[in-house]
């Protein structure tokens, strides 16, 4: 069967895989045990704290998320009962609502992010030395950068 993964086309793509898949893992619980709050919150409060005025729309937070709009509405929606976003409706259309990040939910992010880095840092990063890493940021960026296509004839 020629159309299966070569052995070295394995170790790549099982690699990505499996390094991605124990990082989530690691990254789930240590959030969780620490902050109180799952990855996908995290990623919400993220995004926010970095948003003009610290407010995006929610169907624009689930664009840029693995999260559908109904799952990051569903994300929005538990940290709102929590005081660590607000929900504001859409003055310009009515039909969307925005997710603005209170005090208190970037209290927590700050506190989150840094024990994130830390995490991070610990078990990814400093397992590369710099050139590694330049080399891994630079392939990692081709791999995820815009599909090529051939170009089509005249």
């Amino acid at each position: 069967m020629t159309d299966l993964f070569t052995p070295l086309e394995i170790a790549a793509w099982g690699g990505l895989v499996g390094a991605q898949g124990r990082m989530f893992r690691q990254v789930e619980d240590d959030l969780r045990r620490r902050a109180g709050i799952t990855h996908a919150e995290f990623e919400v409060l993220l995004r926010l704290s970095f948003a003009p005025e610290r407010r995006a729309r929610i169907q624009d937070l689930a664009a840029k998320s693995l999260l559908t709009h109904s799952g990051t509405s569903r994300v929005v929606a538990r940290l709102a009962r929590a005081d660590l976003v607000s929900r504001e409706g859409a003055t310009e259309d009515k039909r969307g609502a925005y997710a603005v990040l209170t005090d208190k939910g970037a209290a927590l992010f700050r506190s989150a992010a840094r024990q994130h880095v830390a995490l991070v840092r610990r078990e990814f990063l400093d397992r590369f030395t710099q050139p590694e890493l330049e080399q891994l940021a630079a392939l990692l960026q081709r791999a995820c950068g815009p599909s090529k296509t051939p170009p089509t004839a005249p």
